[in-house]
């Protein structure tokens, strides 16, 4: 007989056996569910590496990874779409790329388009030229005129070829600056300009509607745009202002294709004497030399700086690794360092403002993003042009002012994208802005100056204006929403040792706008690109009666503390 009382004695837990044998019947319920949209993909995928892969993970049950590529289709961002190289539909894959092309075509035709030509590109990551293969022959199938580019070529390659071919659409695959597993696929609508809300929503809509991937016609008849490289080039060698070419220059496409297409640019414009960083010239998607891709990362260009020392350059220059991006590297006091993106474009802008031919142009536009410095305005005021800030990101910065860009002469976002030549290409050119910092950096050298003089002119005229980041990666992105929902709810009344003020960007973007005394502004907002919550800081002190060394001090300090204040804010909870 088994006892009922004493100590030692345990009571069955009824209640969480009961919750346990729920919860784990609800798992296998989902996890069966999972299985079979995992088999479905598999029967629908035209590739037999992907079907593979998926294979394996539903062999072994891996429920939580599953889960992820089975949680939808990425999903238009900042710059189209973009997500790790792997099987399933949370991915970037052959199938994934049939049926977003077959929904941009379905897109296209709906609207009139039907049979019009549509460019095809793409750089060199993983899997790039099976992804612009099988672009091209869906859209074929579809009755297009399908223009693909022979080789791994620059993002604004692509861009220009649109706007010139007068094309429907263009489309670039390419994760930009994105860590090596990733790619994506970049669309740019007629006049090769980047797809905004509703557009995205609409094609997303559309490619939710494709058939499986099996089921998507494909024919590989297209014609090979031989001389879209070469007409790119040519409208880029019409862009320096000036007629001085002596100029050396380091400069680095961070393993990407930017590097023969930026020698041929700056050669045709004049500037012969360019020395490359040779363990970063040609195209790898491994990306072997870099943590990440990006000029903006700390590390990224210190083999350029190294280079630019050792050969006595006068300017640096580095691409990221599609080319749309350009950082602009300088020797200031003995010590060469990478310009932040504000810097060089209030240099581009002051240049492209003082040689501009008003008669072609009376009523000019530049244009700037909301977390970019303010510089530009000022510049903009004095020069009496129009100014607008904008969204992030270049489809709203090439529809600035009266939403179709009407005017715009120059361009730029903080995050080193510069748009110098928009009557030619719509969008963010690193090749472009490489070509015309080399003019702005020659015509200076010449008079007997450097950007960083240059620089100190502009600080001494509207303000000394230090600006900087805080950047929180995370690998759960659940995190940033969280982090925006609790700043919206509790939002900060003092920053910096000084009180502020705080507006939610709702329903425009999801953002919110910190402002104080001293021309001091925080930007906060999830990254579209990459699993980031980034945070953009600008403090602006007037030099006035200080000497600019002491400007530059004062706002460097200010700098600090505020930077220190935003990332107590951000890690807070």
């Amino acid at each position: 007989m088994s006892s009922t009382s004493g100590r030692g004695t345990r009571r069955p837990d009824l209640q969480g056996a009961r919750g346990r044998a729920v919860a784990s019947a609800g798992r296998d319920v989902e996890s069966a569910a999972l299985r079979d949209a995992a088999q479905r993909w598999i029967d629908d995928d035209i590739d037999p590496r992907s079907k593979a892969e998926l294979r394996r993970l539903v062999d072994i049950d891996a429920f939580d990874e599953l889960a992820d590529r089975m949680s939808g289709m990425p999903r238009f961002g900042t710059a189209g779409l973009r997500a790790p190289v792997r099987a399933g539909a949370n991915g970037m894959n052959r199938a994934v790329v049939v049926r977003t092309t077959a929904g941009v075509a379905s897109w296209l035709a709906e609207r009139g388009f039907g049979g019009g030509i549509v460019v095809v590109g793409r750089d060199g990551r993983h899997g790039s030229e099976d992804f612009a293969t099988d672009a091209a022959a869906v859209l074929a199938a579809a009755g297009f005129d399908v223009r693909l580019l022979p080789e791994p070529l620059p993002t604004p390659v692509v861009a220009h070829a649109t706007r010139a071919l007068r094309a429907v659409a263009g489309i670039q695959i390419t994760a930009s600056h994105n860590p090596p597993q990733d790619n994506g696929y970049k669309l740019y609508l007629r006049g090769g300009i980047q797809l905004v809300t509703p557009t995205d929503t609409e094609i997303e809509a559309a490619i939710a509607a494709a058939p499986a991937a099996k089921s998507v016609p494909r024919e590989e008849k297209w014609t090979i745009h031989e001389s879209a490289l070469d007409d790119y080039l040519a409208r880029v060698a019409t862009l320096p202002r000036g007629t001085a070419r002596g100029l050396r220059v380091a400069a680095t496409a961070l393993h990407g294709v930017g590097a023969r297409p930026l020698l041929d640019a700056l050669h045709r414009a004049g500037f012969d004497d360019v020395h490359l960083v040779a363990s970063q010239a040609k195209p790898d998607p491994d990306f072997p030399t870099v943590r990440f891709p990006n000029p903006e990362e700390p590390g990224a260009t210190d083999a350029l700086l190294e280079l630019a020392a050792e050969v006595d350059a006068d300017l640096a220059i580095a691409l990221d690794p599609d080319a749309d991006r350009c950082a602009l590297g300088v020797c200031e006091d003995g010590t060469w360092r990478t310009l932040r993106g504000d810097e060089t474009g209030v240099l581009l802008a002051q240049h492209v403002l003082a040689t501009l031919d008003r008669a072609a142009t009376p009523d000019p536009l530049v244009a700037t993003t909301i977390v970019s410095a303010t510089m530009l305005r000022s510049i903009a005021a004095d020069f009496g042009v129009r100014y607008a800030e904008t969204l992030t990101g270049f489809k709203w910065l090439v529809r600035a002012g009266d939403g179709a860009g009407t005017g715009l002469v120059y361009a730029y976002e903080e995050a080193l994208g510069h748009c110098v030549d928009p009557d030619h290409v719509r969008d963010k050119d690193g090749i472009s802005a490489a070509v015309l910092a080399c003019d702005l950096a020659a015509t200076a050298k010449a008079a007997g100056r450097g950007l960083p003089e240059l620089l100190d002119e502009l600080s001494t005229r509207y303000g000394v204006h230090q600006t900087g980041q805080v950047s929180v990666r995370v690998t759960d992105l659940s995190v940033i929403p969280r982090t925006m929902q609790r700043l919206r709810a509790q939002p900060p009344t003092r920053l910096g040792g000084t009180t502020v003020d705080t507006r939610d960007l709702l329903p425009d973007t999801d953002g919110l706008l910190i402002t104080g005394p001293g021309g001091l502004r925080v930007v906060i907002r999830p990254s579209g690109t990459e699993p980031k919550l980034k945070c953009y800081l600008q403090v602006v002190e007037p030099v006035g009666g200080l000497s600019l060394a002491a400007a530059k001090q004062r706002a460097a300090d200010r700098l600090a503390e505020l930077t220190e204040s935003v990332s107590e804010l951000v890690r807070e909870g």
